[in-house]
């Protein structure tokens, strides 16, 4: 797998949370520096796969690469905030509750989130202008 330091967000590409929260960093991601692809992608199998033989499972919604470090659950999401800019001082405030009970709650709603958000039945595609920002 190529490592770079570009912030790269794997994300449930069937589900709408998901997909929502993509959308909304893709607006308030000024400078660019994010790149995305669903975890159904090939580049979304590769990291889960790296991800299984580092931690011995596999998120099923949410992984952020930085450079040789992957992130999943509540630490991969409050880590995309502060990286946006946006709620970065609660996010970070967030990293002092332990991280069973940040990533419990994180866990509650991704079990739920089909049920409460809904589901798609195939991956977003990127309009041609955001194609750049998306792996294949």
């Amino acid at each position: 797998m190529k490592r770079t330091t570009t912030p790269v967000l794997y994300f449930d590409g069937l589900c709408n949370l998901c997909n929502g929260a993509v959308q909304y960093i893709i607006r308030h991601d000024k400078q660019g520096i994010f790149r995305f692809a669903s975890l159904q992608s090939e580049a979304g199998k590769q990291v889960q796969e790296v991800y299984r033989k580092q931690h011995g499972k596999i998120p099923d919604s949410l992984i952020l690469e930085i450079g040789d470090q992957l992130y999943s659950r509540s630490d991969a999401a409050l880590r995309t905030a502060i990286l946006i800019h946006r709620w970065a001082a609660l996010s970070k405030v967030c990293f002092i509750i332990p991280k069973f009970i940040r990533d419990g709650v994180y866990n509650i709603i991704a079990k739920n989130r089909y049920r409460w958000f809904g589901k798609k039945e195939a991956c977003m595609i990127p309009t041609p202008e955001l194609q750049s920002r998306f792996l294949s």
